[in-house]
């Protein structure tokens, strides 16, 4: 059996541009957020805009989970997925929790908040993820190898932090994965709409300071008319506090 990484995140935290560096490595047979079908398609919590879903997809926790098992058995495998779509039943799946290699990816929930809202204001609460991140890292046992890295880090030095998160979960560093041509995984057309910046990008970009403080000036003019925003930011606040102070420092 070959290893199986996964990438926890939360939306709108850059996820799908890390995905795009696991993706170009091309020793790993990749995913792209199998479990939302679970959440969205079988147990239909909500319906998520921008979504198409595939027709031959597995929808049942128990179908994907042995999709992802079924493909280690010939090749390493990641894949990218939210804590929200899993939790709490993965943490009772110890068997599957053994095989996997987790990273968590956290971003500074005033853009992550901002980010989503202006693709679809009728978010949930539960959907902004990081509340789930922390229950999820919180639940593992201590056997079950996990790191967590902030997406602010990774921008700032993206060869730097992303090879000190291979190094920590066991991949060796691989330089030509950092930056990628104009085609997109197929796999992505199904969200297209939610992923329009990784797409049209070569490469992750460094934060700025104008960036920051631009979004931060936005947070606050759109929960004029959306205040939800500031409850959401008020309750998970304090997860992201949490995991920030856990996170891997290259």
């Amino acid at each position: 059996m070959h290893p199986i990484f996964a990438l926890w995140s939360h939306p709108r935290s850059m996820s799908t541009a890390v995905e795009r560096i696991m993706r170009e490595r091309g020793d790993l047979k990749c995913f792209h957020e199998p479990f939302m079908y679970d959440y969205y398609v079988n147990r239909k919590v909500r319906t998520i805009p921008h979504f198409e879903a595939q027709e031959d997809h597995p929808v049942t926790y128990e179908e994907i989970r042995d999709m992802l098992l079924q493909q280690a058995e010939s090749s390493p495998v990641f894949f990218k997925d939210m804590s929200y779509y899993v939790v709490p039943h993965l943490l009772e799946d110890r068997t599957f929790n053994d095989r996997l290699v987790n990273c968590f990816l956290i971003y500074n929930p005033i853009a992550s908040i901002l980010s989503y809202f202006n693709l679809d204001p009728d978010v949930t609460c539960d959907e902004i993820g990081l509340e789930a991140q922390y229950q999820h890292y919180h639940g593992l046992s201590s056997s079950v190898q996990s790191v967590i890295v902030e997406a602010e880090d990774i921008r700032g030095d993206a060869k730097k932090v992303i090879g000190a998160v291979w190094r920590a979960v066991g991949l060796s560093y691989i330089d030509h994965a950092f930056e990628w041509g104009d085609q997109s995984p197929e796999e992505w057309k199904q969200v297209e709409g939610w992923h329009g910046d990784v797409i049209a990008s070569k490469k992750i970009l460094p934060i700025t300071s104008q960036e920051i403080e631009s979004k931060n000036e936005e947070f606050v003019k759109l929960s004029k008319k959306y205040p939800r925003m500031l409850e959401y930011y008020e309750h998970h606040l304090p997860y992201y506090e949490a995991l920030q102070s856990e996170a891997l420092k290259a």
